[in-house]
């Protein structure tokens, strides 16, 4: 059974920071790109933080650009995203996103259930 399982959201002061961590299991890990995803109600959901499959190239939204960072260990399989400098627009639910793309016709692409970010005074 595919599990992607979030941890670290909740409430803190805006310029202070969070660490999330995404743990998978039931799929090879290592063979993922690994996303981070947050979306607030009402709004689109955007694309934070994304990672290759070795971690050997990252990318970013202007948003986040220069205060979140991407890394994993694909030995523990699980990917993290450090949070810094936030600000209360940061706030929304983060979910985590494994994705191989598409092989043979079939997409693998599987998701975390979320976890929530708030940041206010």
């Amino acid at each position: 059974q595919v599990q992607l399982v979030e941890s670290g959201g909740g409430l803190v002061q805006p310029g202070g920071s969070l660490k999330l961590s995404c743990t998978g299991s039931g799929f090879t890990f290592s063979s993922y790109a690994m996303n981070w995803y947050r979306q607030a109600p009402g709004k689109e959901r955007e694309l934070v933080a994304t990672i290759t499959k070795t971690g050997g190239s990252t990318n970013y939204a202007d948003s986040v650009k220069g205060r979140f960072t991407i890394s994993r260990d694909n030995a523990k399989n699980t990917v993290y995203l450090q949070m810094n400098s936030l600000k209360p627009e940061d706030t929304d639910v983060y979910s985590c996103n494994a994705d191989r793309g598409y092989y043979y016709g079939v997409r693998y692409e599987y998701w975390g259930q979320g976890t929530q970010v708030t940041v206010s005074s």
